[in-house]
């Protein structure tokens, strides 16, 4: 390992300083525009469905939200919820997303049947990501500052008026917004 340093940390005799940095620069950007490439493709609505445990289970039951249709038009898709828009966030989202990816190559959620078994252990893996990071995907839509309370049901009103007081984020009281709850859950605010 140190005899290659140590050819790495030699001076080229070959080429300019100017020539390695050019080199440098281009093979930085091209792996750069790839990687951001390989991003972008995979955050696509068609990518994610590609898996048919994911189009024919929470996909279906996403088409059948507000995020999906709604009087304004505007439609959520996969990304927006669960990858973050930040380069560094976006990119240890992705690493870790690579579990998913084994888990459907090795079988653990191939069908619709072992993904119903899985759903809690999924959920509450997200539900753990969205809590530590203040539901921020959710926030670049929804923000309680730009929230018209007078136009929300008077529970609804309440309810956020208590989140905030309380620093709750979104997923702490909006875990079946886009897809079923899993069998075992329980609502807390049931024991209230």
């Amino acid at each position: 390992m140190s005899k290659i340093w140590a050819a790495l940390m030699r001076p080229s005799v070959k080429y300019s300083t100017i020539t390695l940095l050019v080199i440098g620069a281009v093979v930085g950007l091209a792996l750069w525009g790839g990687l951001n490439t390989v991003i972008s493709e995979t955050s696509t609505l068609e990518f994610c469905i590609t898996c048919h445990e994911m189009r024919d289970t929470v996909y279906a039951e996403y088409k059948e939200t507000i995020h999906y249709q709604n009087r304004t038009g505007v439609r959520v898709i996969c990304a927006d919820c669960h990858i973050p828009h930040e380069i560094v966030p976006k990119l240890l989202r992705k690493a870790g997303a690579i579990k998913e990816l084994w888990g459907k190559a090795t079988g653990i959620v191939d069908t619709p049947e072992k993904f119903e078994a899985h759903r809690m252990e999924l959920a509450t893996n997200e539900w753990k990501r969205m809590e530590g990071n203040g539901s921020h995907e959710c926030r670049n839509c929804h923000a309680f500052g730009a929230m018209e309370a007078k136009k929300q049901k008077p529970k609804a009103q309440k309810k956020h008026a208590e989140a905030v007081k309380a620093g709750k984020t979104c997923i702490d009281c909006h875990k079946g917004v886009a897809h079923l709850l899993p069998k075992e859950y329980e609502d807390p605010a049931d024991s209230e």
